[in-house]
């Protein structure tokens, strides 16, 4: 842009569809293919949602108030450009150059934004008076005032120096993400992740970070004036500790193993109430069938493959916990933490008892908001007002069922949902899901 004045062209929703299409021929090998490029153009109000975008160049683009929703951003250099207001609800955005973007207002919500650069940029061009000039919006660079961030990945992002005050967070994922000098006063983090994050010298003035993962978070020189951090998972433990490496553990967990194989006969059950079990790191593949860990903490333990048939988890912190083909038949998780566990394939039906009777498994009042129970079997499960907010339960066989007062706020569900499950009284958006 240098030695010419950056101007604006505006664009029509059919002009917008016609460069979309060559992008689109482009990426699949086709005739009459061409990089989409929407540099300085103004697309304000327009919709590419559902298009595949990656690699696109949005430098300096106005789609203020566009409908974003589900598009694939890709690595796409959307360097400057004013998002106002745009629906970008579950679009990718994964290592797109979002330096200097304004998303004021923006609808965020699921979106993907791992290893996205958001930290500080503008355009410059000459002016004859001023020489080189910096082009800018309304405010500061960056600018993510009152963005719904709710439930996005943030993973590795680089937010440095970001402005999003009041900006919502609820249950994002911002491990790793680095959001050093970040304005953030009177932002929300509750349930958010920000494990590793690096909130060095940031403004948290009136931030709300209840009930969030702060384990090996920094916030040297933040500001931390009014912020709650009312229920937050940090490094301290939360109980007895158990360690991978510990002789005591090792032989309780042997014991258990053996009285599971031998009826009872041998061995002797374990129990882990109120325990903090994440120096185990994991125990995959393990046989705890009736587990007593009630009120434990196994944050992102790996427990994929075991046997977890009757166990006893009521009120245990199993978020990101990998729980991918285990065996939790008849398991009691009323009131467990499971936001983003992965219980793909998991066995959460009921368990056959002698003389034909059943034992069923119970999520009430558990939280799964953005778990994945894909292929989940989830017959007989009692599951009273249990939050399945935006949780994927594709593929899951819901025969049986009860959801009593349940919420599926965003949930991707099978299409037989509401055929097989056997109680859907007071659902809440079920509609909506």
């Amino acid at each position: 842009m240098i030695g010419r004045p950056v101007t604006y062209h505006r664009l029509s929703q059919d002009e917008v569809d016609n460069i979309c299409q060559r992008h689109a021929n482009l990426l699949q090998g086709r005739m009459n293919g061409a990089r989409a490029s929407f540099a300085y153009k103004v697309i304000e109000g327009l919709d590419l949602s559902g298009r595949n975008l990656s690699d696109a160049d949005f430098s300096g683009a106005v789609l203020a108030g566009a409908n974003l929703a589900g598009t694939n951003f890709t690595s796409a250099n959307l360097f400057a450009a004013d998002m106002r207001r745009a629906n970008l609800a579950g679009a990718t955005l994964r290592r797109a150059d979002m330096r200097g973007a304004i998303l004021r207002g923006a609808n965020l919500t699921g979106a993907d934004l791992s290893q996205a650069d958001l930290r500080e940029g503008a355009i410059a061009q000459v002016d004859r008076e001023k020489g080189l000039a910096i082009i800018t919006h309304e405010q500061r660079p960056n600018e993510a005032v009152e963005a719904n961030f709710t439930g996005a990945n943030l993973s590795n992002s680089k937010m440095t120096g970001a402005i999003a005050q009041r900006a919502d967070f609820s249950d994002a994922v911002l491990i790793g993400a680095r959001m050093q000098r970040a304005n953030l006063r009177g932002s929300r983090f509750p349930g958010a992740n920000l494990e590793g994050a690096d909130l060095s010298g940031a403004d948290l003035t009136e931030a709300d970070l209840s009930h969030t993962v702060l384990i090996g978070t920094k916030l040297d020189s933040a500001r931390t004036r009014g912020m709650c951090t009312d229920g937050a998972l940090t490094d301290t433990p939360t109980g007895p500790e158990l360690a991978a490496n510990a002789d005591e553990t090792a032989k309780a967990l042997e014991a258990h193993a053996l009285w599971c194989e031998t009826g009872g006969k041998q061995g002797a059950p374990s129990t882990f109430d109120g325990a903090d079990m994440r120096g185990l790191k994991t125990l995959s593949g393990r046989n705890l069938t009736a587990l007593q860990a009630r009120g434990a903490t196994l944050y992102g333990l790996d427990l994929g493959g075991a046997q977890l048939q009757g166990a006893r988890l009521e009120r245990a912190d199993l978020r990101m916990a990998s729980l991918r083909g285990a065996d939790l038949r008849g398991a009691d998780l009323t009131g467990a933490r499971l936001n983003n566990a992965d219980l793909r394939g998991a066995k959460i039906g009921a368990l056959l008892l002698p003389n034909d009777r059943k034992l069923a498994a119970s999520l009430a009042a558990a939280v799964l908001r953005y778990a994945d129970l894909d292929g989940a079997d989830l017959r007989d499960i009692s599951a009273t007002g249990a939050d399945f907010s935006y949780a994927s339960l594709k593929n899951c066989d819901v025969r049986r069922a009860r959801f009593t007062g349940s919420c599926f706020t965003g949930t991707k569900l099978p299409g037989d949902f509401r055929e097989h499950a056997e109680d859907l009284a007071g659902a809440v958006d079920l509609d909506a899901a």
